[in-house]
């Protein structure tokens, strides 16, 4: 699966879940339900409150908003159980990711793009000592914005703002630990900082503890102590969360009784944020009526926008849809073009490789013009 930002150590729950991944995504939004499809992923929408205190003293107070995807937002639809397939729309980065007006310039100057003056005017800030300009130095180090990137020096200004207790930090230098890439690998320090950022409240470190958990001990056990790190994770609207609490309900393990209806929901949830593997389980989950009312078309929408997303499962199963006219008209060229796509990425599938095998020549002409047009 495709996503951007800050990919952690793969860990798995055994039963589908996909890698964590530090890409921000709102609560679903009820009026979205009818919404054009919108392709792609998500951009990042980023916490106001991800470098810590408000770094200068006497500055202008800032003003308190509430982040997309943290608690006070609006809450998913009960209702929505994944009709009208829409993603949601890229959100851009937030205007008050410092909270409201610029408190001071260097963030005043990050908000609007300026990072290399963000980077001059914050370091002597860092350097002084400020864990908020700390971190703002390490992610702008980091991700290369506006200057070469630089790994060594982004671990070490993440390290001294983690000391200072800022969560944001705190994760992203557990990250550095775990990879060992630009620091020595230290799992015990790692899982120290992951767990300290976690009970802050930043949800990828909610996550990823839970994660780190499950790997410790495997489980039933371990699931018990990880699933309420996921759903705290799940609340703020991390789609990886999400989709690994629809695991938890729909297999009634960690300590929770199976429940369809609430598997779906956050199935929904984490699809509408362009979660391929959530688009690709919902879809399936249609198809059946499991936990809620069976709806072909819709169904079928949700494996589409899997399939362009380029999740090559989701594309092998498109081409089952257009072969049996499932939620869409059969058409036998574009079920030929899906399957050899899929075939294409190392797929094989041998009830489809009948199907293609009897084609004609002019249809298997034709799909494999439809499957060079796909990307």
């Amino acid at each position: 699966m495709r996503r951007p930002g800050l990919l952690v150590a793969m860990l798995c729950l055994g039963f589908g879940l996909q890698p964590a991944a530090a890409v921000e995504g709102g609560l679903l939004d009820p009026a979205d339900a009818g919404a054009v499809p919108a392709l792609g992923k998500p951009a990042e929408t980023i916490d106001p409150s991800r470098f810590g205190p408000a770094p200068a003293e006497g500055a202008a107070p800032a003003t308190k908003t509430t982040p997309a995807g943290q608690p006070g937002a609006a809450p998913a639809s009960p209702s929505d159980l994944g009709a009208n397939p829409a993603a949601k729309t890229p959100d851009g980065i937030d205007p008050n990711r410092f909270g409201g007006k610029a408190t001071d310039e260097p963030y005043g100057a990050f908000q609007r793009g300026l990072y290399k003056t963000a980077y001059n005017l914050g370091l002597p800030r860092a350097e002084a000592g400020d864990a908020a300009a700390q971190t703002l130095i390490a992610e702008i180090l980091s991700r290369g914005l506006g200057m070469p990137r630089n790994d060594t020096e982004a671990a070490r200004w993440y390290q001294r703002a983690a000391e200072q207790g800022v969560p944001e930090a705190q994760f992203q230098y557990a990250l550095l630990l775990l990879d060992g890439k630009y620091v020595t690998r230290d799992e015990k320090a790692a899982t120290a900082l992951m767990q300290a950022a976690a009970e802050a409240g930043n949800r990828f470190a909610q996550f990823n503890y839970a994660q780190m958990l499950v790997q410790r001990e495997a489980g039933e056990k371990g699931l018990v102590k990880a699933v309420p790190y996921y759903e705290r994770s799940a609340e703020t609207g991390l789609a990886d969360a999400q989709y690994a609490m629809a695991q938890v309900y729909a297999n009634g393990v960690g300590g929770k009784l199976r429940d369809d209806r609430r598997a779906r929901l956050l199935l929904v949830q984490a699809a509408r944020q362009n979660y391929d593997t959530a688009q690709f389980d919902l879809s399936l989950w249609m198809v059946d009526g499991r936990g809620g009312d069976r709806d072909l078309k819709s169904a079928f929408g949700w494996m589409k926008l899997a399939a362009d997303s380029g999740n090559v499962a989701a594309r092998n199963r498109l081409a089952k849809f257009y072969m049996g006219g499932i939620g869409v008209e059969p058409d036998p060229i574009l079920a030929g073009a899906w399957y050899i796509v899929a075939r294409r990425a190392g797929l094989t599938d041998p009830e489809m490789d009948d199907f293609l095998r009897g084609l004609t020549d002019d249809e298997m002409k034709q799909a494999l013009e439809r499957a060079n047009r796909i990307r």
